[in-house]
């Protein structure tokens, strides 16, 4: 199955951010908010799994464009289960992400699951403008409850201003994560907070199995490692109350 979904968000003259375009293909769909706009004029977007996706083979792409000024919350609504298919070969996700001056996205998907014998790949890939903003949360979850992962395969590429912010690749696999205690340290559930604002720590912090670090371009990275989606989630909030401006769009 090959899919594309498209979404563009413009800020309209009254100062509110409108949905321009939007564009669903199953299994990814995306439904607007009409009625929620946000306090501060953000559009709200879901994303909705319309059917059993990803298997092995697929190839699921999404673009998102926020213009000039506008202000977008993307919201998944269910968690992402990354299945082996009938035929041979890696299920992939690709987000590519642009945003203009002075543009905001706070973009928040349901935790990614990658079940066993699964071969995912998932890649996001962001062009930001100088100063706009990016605030980008993230679960992986490797297996479902008593059974071992498939592989995951990760690449988060962040650029801003024509400057790199973030090239982070992560490639992880039952032999791999067996082997090693360096790698997630026997947790299964590994979650990261990209932050892109005009302010960033001045200097790394960390915790019981979180951390949060400034990044050399600008923007900061927050990562927690847990054995449950709940615990991560908690710990990635406790990173990011570490943060010069650590609020989020809820």
């Amino acid at each position: 199955m090959k899919a594309l979904a498209v979404l563009r968000v413009e800020r309209t003259a009254s100062g509110r951010s409108a949905v321009r375009e939007l564009r669903s293909q199953a299994p990814m769909t995306l439904v607007h908010r009409r009625a929620a706009v946000a306090g501060d004029g953000a559009a709200v977007v879901h994303l909705v799994s319309s059917a059993a996706a990803p298997l092995g083979g697929d190839d699921v792409r999404l673009r998102v464009h926020v213009g000039p000024g506008a202000r977008l919350r993307l919201r998944g609504t269910a968690a992402t289960v990354a299945l082996p298919g009938m035929r041979a070969g890696h299920s992939r996700t690709r987000v590519q992400v642009e945003l203009a001056e002075g543009a905001e996205l706070d973009y928040r998907p349901e935790a990614t699951v990658v079940t066993s014998r699964a071969d995912h790949r998932a890649e996001l890939h962001a062009e930001l403008a100088e100063d706009a903003r990016l605030d980008l949360r993230e679960l992986l979850v490797l297996g479902r409850t008593g059974e071992p992962p498939g592989r995951l395969r990760t690449a988060t590429h962040v650029v801003r201003g024509g400057v790199p912010v973030l090239r982070q690749d992560l490639d992880l696999h039952p032999g791999r994560l067996l082997d090693s205690a360096g790698y997630l340290a026997g947790s299964r559930v590994l979650g990261t907070e990209v932050m892109v604002r005009a302010e960033a720590p001045a200097e790394p912090v960390s915790g019981d199995w979180w951390s949060l670090v400034p990044l050399p371009a600008g923007g900061a990275l927050a990562t927690a490692l847990a054995a449950d989606a709940i615990t991560a989630e908690h710990r990635l909030g406790t990173a990011r109350g570490h943060h010069p401006s650590p609020e989020t769009a809820a």
